[in-house]
Order: C-alpha cells, then structure tokens, then sequence
C-alpha cells in the first residue's frame, strides 16, 4: 500500500496528464460525429485484426480433424456413386441399368504413420487394421492417385507395399488410349516411377496421363498415376518411359482404402479357366 502511494505521489503529475488526455480525447469524440467515426472504424479495424488472426489460430488447430472429416466425406461419396451404379436421366424420369446396378468398391479412411520413400523397398503403415476391417491385398489411394497395396494386416495396424517398392507392379494405361503397361520403380527419385511393356505401336507423348488400368482385382480403373516427364524409343520398342507421379511421396497423410467386393468372385473365375 506504502509502494502504491509512493508511486502516485512520484508520478503524479505524469498521471493527471494521461486522465485529462483521456477526458479530452472522450469529449472531442462525443462532440465530433468526424473523429467519432473514425475512431469507431480504427477500433473495428484493430478488433477484426484480432479476431482474423485468433480465427486463423483456431483453423489450424482444427485442420487436423477437418482434414479427417474431408477423407471420410469423399469416401461416403464414393460409397455412394458406386452404390447408384450407372444411371442417367431421361426428361423427368432417372433409368437406371439393371445389369450394372451393383457397389463394386467399397471405400474407407485411414492416416498414415509411418512413411518410408527414400530406400529401395519402401513400406508405410496404416493406423488401422483387421478389427477395422482391413485385409490384404487391398487398394490404397488418396485424392492425387494411388498410394500402394496393403501387403500385412494385424489388430490395429496395417502395413502397404509402397509403388515405390522394387516388388510393386501396377496395371496401368495411357489415359488417351487402351494400351496397357505395369508400373515400376528403379529405385532412383521418389517423384518418378516408370512404365514399362507398352506396345510399340502405342503413341507416347511427353505430358500424357498415365491411370490405373483396371486389369487387376484391386484398384478401380482410371485413378490418375502421373504423367510422361520423357522416354526413349530404340530398337524399334519403348526402352524407358518416365512418369512424373501426382503424389509427393515423402508427405502422405489421410488415405482411403479401396475393397474390391466381387473380388473373390473374380479370382475364383479366373482361377477355374487356368487349372483346365
């Protein structure tokens, strides 16, 4: 109290200074409609500053989980589309065709938690497993192209055979064209993997899009790969095409997994014509 008093008795003409300063800054505002404006703007101005940065504070620590609820939003709308099958509209009336009315993939959400890119057999790891109704064998894809193939399956965990694997061999196509070749990777750059046993007859240009064949019970046909970065043509055959992936390998996050539902059904069959 003894300090208090002290300090008032210091500094008090300092402090009668500062309250008239406030009276008359309040009273040139209450009389002046002018400076009263732009004080109210300024105080807006300021205020809203401060509410933009507290807003883009809370939106980043949010964007973890709105980044989750995204995932799972496109893989209900995925469920959806192929749950609808092939329809279209006619005048007022929707057809639908019998014959492809049928959910072929079923997709679900997972993240990433482990990433490897830069050896020469690379894995990730998924923070969901059986008990979340993963197996292997199953498609991974996010919203820039595929991601790899589940290999390993435990409780709570699964781990995926990345493209950027030395065993990792995807059906894939020319998106411009029906010419098919397999995925690959040389182990080199994390950014390119390459095509290889395109005919020689197929016409490859630099930028062309390269999709996911749909030769294979796993992935969908047409998720996007990459596109032709270069190639070389000898010998009458494609020797190397390169193709500069969509994905940055070395930052996958949320992912979804692709079920193929009439799998079984398509091995089985597939099966019975090679044994006889």
């Amino acid at each position: 109290m003894r300090q208090i008093i002290y300090f008032i008795k210091k500094f008090r003409y300092f402090l009668l200074f500062i309250v008239l300063e406030i009276l008359a800054f309040i009273i040139i505002i209450q009389d002046n409609s002018y400076h009263q404006s732009k004080f109210v703007n300024s105080a807006n101005f300021i205020s809203g500053g401060v509410y933009n940065k507290v807003n883009s504070i809370n939106a980043f620590f949010h964007l973890k989980k709105d980044n989750e609820l995204l995932s799972e939003e496109n893989a209900r709308l995925k469920n959806l589309l192929e749950r609808r099958g092939n329809t279209y509209n006619l005048d007022s009336f929707t057809v639908i065709d019998s014959t492809q009315y049928f959910q072929k993939y079923e997709y679900s959400v997972a993240k990433v938690i482990n990433n490897n890119y830069a050896k020469r057999n690379n894995f990730l790891t998924l923070n969901k497993g059986s008990k979340h109704g993963l197996t292997q064998d199953l498609g991974v894809i996010n919203s820039k192209g595929i991601i790899g193939v589940i290999k390993n399956v435990s409780s709570n965990y699964a781990t995926v055979l990345s493209i950027l694997n030395n065993n990792s061999k995807i059906n894939v196509r020319l998106k411009n064209s029906n010419y098919f070749g397999t995925l690959v990777w040389d182990g080199k750059d994390y950014n390119i993997t390459q095509v290889i046993d395109i005919p020689r007859q197929a016409l490859v240009k630099e930028g062309d899009t390269i999709v996911t064949g749909g030769k294979s019970s796993i992935f969908p046909e047409g998720i996007e790969v990459g596109v032709i970065k270069d190639f070389k043509y000898e010998q009458n055959k494609y020797q190397v095409i390169n193709i500069l992936l969509f994905n940055d390998m070395s930052a996958i996050g949320e992912v979804q997994i692709v079920k193929n539902l009439h799998k079984n059904e398509q091995v089985i069959l597939e099966q019975s014509i090679e044994n006889e």
